[in-house]
Order: structure tokens, then C-alpha cells, then sequence
């Protein structure tokens, strides 16, 4: 996936981390505050657009992390970028 359309992958790896954990934690959030809830019954078709919206900031998240990968992968052994 080229995600240099959406993420800037120049941007300082401290930034990326937090960029991705922010993205990763509010889903997480999300989810859990969900699970907790007293009423369970919830209609499958509104249950299934929740899925959905969870998945863009996690898939948003990963693709942060597969850029800091990358940069990590590219830096020289001992570097501290």
C-alpha cells in the first residue's frame, strides 16, 4: 500500500508513534466502551457500520506503524534518527 498520500513519512518517528498509538487507542477505546454496555441488543446492519468505522483508524494505525517499520528498516545499524 503507497501510504506517502496520507501519511507523512518524512515526519519525525516520535510523531509517527504517537500518530499511530493515538489511532490505534481511540478504536480500541471505542470497542471496549461498546462490550460494556448494558443493552446488548443492537441491530446487525448499525453493528456492522460500527465494525467499519473501527477499521479506518486501525488500518490507519497499522499503515503509520508499517511506516516507522520501514524507516527503522532503512536506518543505518547504530543510527539514532
Amino acid at each position: 500500500m503507497d501510504c506517502g498520500r496520507w501519511v507523512d513519512t518524512t515526519a519525525p518517528l516520535s510523531i509517527l508513534l504517537d500518530a499511530a498509538t493515538y489511532r490505534i487507542r481511540s478504536a480500541t477505546q471505542f470497542l471496549e466502551n461498546l462490550a460494556m454496555r448494558d443493552e446488548q441488543t443492537i441491530d446487525p446492519a448499525t453493528l456492522q457500520d460500527l465494525a467499519q468505522l473501527c477499521c479506518i483508524p486501525l488500518r490507519d494505525g497499522g499503515d503509520v506503524m508499517d511506516v516507522i517499520a520501514r524507516r527503522l528498516d532503512a536506518a543505518p545499524a547504530g543510527s539514532t534518527l
